[in-house]
């Protein structure tokens, strides 16, 4: 998946200077293992030399956006779920990876943290989208 994600990137370039993986709960993580977008994010950094950093913490445990109905119950879902506290992103532009995307509930609420952090800009990139 990265390496087509980096493919992508070098044909068509995103302004951005630093990735950063949509995170998971700690106890998803547990549950889980890993954090598939952290991995994918890992591997993109590998192949394409753009930094890897890990500001945002997913501070609410949520249900799978797979299991809501809709946009408005995702959006209500992942809000106020994470936190950017690290000021790592102040003054950069940030390319935010997950690997799907279906409504942009996820990478909204990721994007207006990261805003909130100070990033110039964030880019939401993932390997697909829901259609």
């Amino acid at each position: 998946m990265a390496q087509l994600m980096a493919a992508y990137l070098k044909a068509n370039p995103l302004p951005g200077e630093v990735l950063v993986a949509v995170p998971l709960h700690t106890q998803r993580v547990r549950e889980r293992g890993y954090n598939q977008s952290y991995l994918l994010a890992r591997e993109l950094s590998s192949r394409t030399g753009l930094d890897l950093c890990d500001p945002l913490i997913r501070s609410r445990y949520t249900i799978s956006q797979t299991k809501t109905a809709n946009v408005t119950e995702r959006r209500k879902n992942v809000s106020a779920a994470f936190l950017c506290n690290d000021p790592v992103v102040k003054g950069r532009r940030v390319i935010l990876i997950d690997d799907v995307v279906t409504s942009g509930a996820t990478l909204d609420e990721c994007a207006r943290m990261l805003k909130g952090a100070g990033a110039l800009s964030v880019w939401g990139f993932t390997f697909a989208r829901e259609i």
